[in-house]
């Protein structure tokens, strides 16, 4: 019996990688039909990274309330595995271009506050180590936005709050 392991990434803003994997299994079974298909999901830090690590770790799913990028509420998955100390997340699920309609793509005002949102979530939770996926994101704050969820402040040289650095 053959055997074929489909290992595929999502194909950004139109499927997910277990999307994928599964149109290749359809395509796969059309024509070697007794065929074990083995399906693994990867991703490359953005979409999909969540699933991939969390499928792989056991971690279950939890949801919390996090900003898109343009400081909108939604609401964000991500894992925590079993032993509840690691969270596994992906900046995407709040901080990413496809939350996005084309139009509101303008990493002038995008800001990655709703990731930093995440993982304070997890860290109320318990979690001290986390493995966050960075890919996908519709900014470039360099994290200001993550960071200032956390507590963190930016100041000019007078001691003034940089706002502007992430627009909340």
């Amino acid at each position: 019996m053959d055997k074929i392991v489909i290992a595929s990434d999502s194909f950004k803003g139109c499927l997910s990688s277990r999307e994928v994997a599964d149109a290749v299994a359809d395509g796969v079974r059309a024509v070697m039909p007794d065929a074990e298909i083995v399906k693994v999901a990867v991703a490359d830090g953005g979409e999909g990274t969540y699933d991939a690590l969390a499928s792989a770790l056991g971690a279950r799913r939890v949801e919390c309330r996090a900003c898109d990028p343009l400081m909108r509420p939604r609401t964000a998955a991500y894992g925590i595995t079993a032993d509840g100390t690691t969270a596994v997340m992906e900046m995407a699920a709040a901080s990413g271009l496809t939350l996005l309609a084309a139009d509101e793509r303008n990493p002038l005002v995008a800001t990655t506050y709703g990731f930093g949102e995440m993982i304070a979530d997890a860290l109320d939770r318990g979690c001290r180590r986390f493995l966050l996926g960075l890919g996908g994101s519709a900014t470039n704050d360099g994290a200001t936005g993550a960071l200032a969820a956390l507590g963190f402040r930016f100041l000019d040289s007078r001691g003034a709050v940089l706002l502007s650095l992430i627009h909340i």
